[in-house]
């Protein structure tokens, strides 16, 4: 049944006279006027770009894990009845279940969404529909190749690939970050957190250049010298001194008499460069708003506080960007009044806990919340059994009544249930 039919779509169209102000999707704040890969200044003189960001294991690790767990995540389609939802299985199933191509699996597709929306702050793509509005495909764009714009109080969709053509709101899956009050522009984590993303590179070429110096930190010589040429022969013997002690290990050093060495700044200790580095991975996990944990920051974890920052991890920050995907696909893909809602189910996160899966569909089943065919189902086993039959605890009695009576309404409720 084609139920992800709607009116049909037109073809993009060649670009028209448009007098809105260009936004590129690649980013915001400096990116909309500089490009998607350009570079942001910050305090510490170090520039800042999303490939360079990425170099941070923190901000790497972060865009990952998000990435990747809500790609991950299976995708179902429900139809609303009068009951309730149910899960249904057809045409559309495949496309976001499977492939919404054929060059990408789902996976692919939804990974690189949201690696997009984690560095340049948003991840569009487009639904390709046949003629009688019926979804055919779904392709990524490439950020660097779209801009957002307004026209006539309306959003649509630039994109320059070879010819400019042009996509209405409806036509194109948009997830950001987070929107400026326009809602054309859209922020981007690379951008709001490039300064703790700048000392924490800063910090590691500062470790980098202490180590290739064999652990000396610069010095200031100073002594009698005849002219100028004189002091820069003397800095060079001692720096090719320098050199030469950390080569072959030695822990002396000797100078001219009337001469003195002064250590030039303060050393890696005294920076706090280790406290200085658990920082900025406090901070990236607070940019994505993530546990340290999931960071591989185990500094202050114990056993409890583990499981809890679990919680935290799905409650606070995996719902979020669920529920936003699943809106935002549910609209585009049903429009506004739907028979049909796309949900990712989050019980996908509990795959590598077998234990827990076990107790909750044994309390499900026991409960007459679902059956042990649909279990199974769950599950992908075979289903052993015939129907889909909800069970329930046949001891569950009203309270105040005898044993003899609660014996044969239980009997009685058991026959009832299991015709």
């Amino acid at each position: 049944m084609a139920f992800w039919n709607r009116k049909s779509a037109p073809k993009a169209e060649a670009r028209g006279v448009f007098d809105a102000v260009d936004v590129p999707v690649s980013a915001s704040d400096f990116v909309v006027r500089m490009g998607w890969d350009q570079i942001v200044g910050t305090a510490t003189g170090i520039t800042v770009t999303i490939d360079r960001a990425l170099q941070v294991p923190a901000v790497a690790a972060a865009v990952n894990f998000l990435s990747s767990t809500l790609a991950a995540l299976p995708l179902d389609i429900m139809r609303v009845t009068d009951k309730g939802k149910e899960v249904v299985q057809n045409g559309l199933t495949v496309i976001l279940h499977d492939a919404p191509n054929d060059e990408q699996s789902s996976y692919a597709w939804r990974r690189s969404m949201f690696d997009a929306v984690f560095t340049g702050g948003r991840g569009t793509s487009y639904v390709e529909r046949s003629a009688d509005g019926l979804v055919k495909n779904i392709w990524p764009f490439d950020p660097k190749t779209v801009t957002v714009k307004r026209v006539d109080g309306r959003r649509i969709y630039e994109v320059r690939d070879g010819s400019v053509k042009t996509y209405r709101a409806d036509e194109v899956i948009d997830i950001t970050f987070m929107d400026q009050p326009n809602l054309i522009r859209h922020r981007s984590p690379i951008t709001l957190g490039r300064d703790v993303i700048a000392l924490s590179i800063a910090a590691t070429q500062f470790g980098s250049k202490v180590f290739q110096s064999g652990g000396l930190p610069p010095v200031v010589m100073e002594g009698p010298f005849s002219s100028g040429a004189a002091a820069q022969r003397a800095s060079d013997d001692v720096a090719s001194a320098l050199r030469q002690l950390s080569e072959k290990g030695n822990s002396v050093l000797t100078i001219p008499s009337g001469h003195k060495m002064t250590p030039l700044g303060f050393d890696p200790e005294k920076m706090q460069l280790v406290e200085l580095q658990r920082f900025c991975v406090e901070q990236i996990a607070r940019l994505y708003s993530l546990p340290p944990v999931f960071l591989q920051d185990l500094s202050r974890a114990t056993f409890s506080n583990n499981e809890q920052q679990d919680l935290h991890l799905t409650k606070h920050t995996l719902h979020h960007w669920v529920k936003q995907f699943e809106q935002e696909l549910t609209l585009k893909l049903f429009g506004r009044d739907p028979k049909y809602k796309i949900e990712m189910n989050m019980d996908g996160l509990l795959r590598g806990d077998i234990a827990t899966r076990m107790a909750a569909h044994a309390t499900a089943i026991q409960n007459g919340i679902y059956s042990p065919a649909h279990a199974a189902l769950i599950e992908d086993q075979p289903v052993r059994v015939e129907g889909d039959v909800l069970l329930v605890q046949g001891a569950m009695v009203p309270i105040g009544t005898n044993g003899d009576a609660a014996t044969k309404g239980g009997a009685s409720a058991g026959a009832t249930n299991g015709q």
